[in-house]
């Protein structure tokens, strides 16, 4: 069986993951989405909450793919591989900014256990999305529908009370 995971920490998922693991979801046969644990951070949503909602925004959206399950993580990624037998990252990325970064940390996850990481390049509509920036905006009232799925949104909104 050939298995991926796609890792980050999707507070909150935004349109752009979502993409990324929908076409994922088509190259292996099992994807798992592996929410990762960083206490050094302060999340808009807790990481259940987190869990849910990429739950729901695949199950929601139109290619529904049945293949992806939802993890969370800590610790280091390869050994969340090791434990599960996954043997391929997919990550995407929105510009060549991210492929410093996101080339380092694929060789030392193939030095460390061997895994392989596949980038796919973002999808043109969401090449400036992040999480970070959705979080941004929404906290000061501006519009969001389009960048996240409406799970995503109903929980924002909740939580800015708008």
């Amino acid at each position: 069986m050939r298995r991926a995971v796609c890792p980050g920490s999707f507070d909150p998922i935004t349109n752009g993951h979502l993409d990324i693991i929908v076409r994922a979801s088509r190259l292996f046969d099992e994807v798992v989405v592996a929410v990762l644990i960083n206490k050094s951070k302060a999340n808009l949503f807790t990481v259940d909450e987190r869990i849910d909602l990429i739950r729901e925004a695949v199950r929601s959206h139109p290619a529904a793919p049945a293949n992806v399950v939802v993890d969370s993580s800590h610790g280091l990624l390869v050994d969340f591989c090791r434990v599960r037998g996954i043997q391929s990252i997919v990550k995407g990325l929105r510009a060549v900014s991210d492929f410093d970064y996101e080339l380092q940390m694929a060789q030392m996850n193939h030095s460390l256990a061997g895994v392989e990481t596949l980038f796919m390049s973002t999808n043109p509509q969401y090449a400036f999305l992040s999480s970070s920036l959705v979080k941004e905006v929404a906290r000061y009232g501006g519009e969001v529908s389009g960048l996240v799925p409406d799970v995503v949104l109903k929980g924002l909104r909740d939580r800015s009370g708008s």
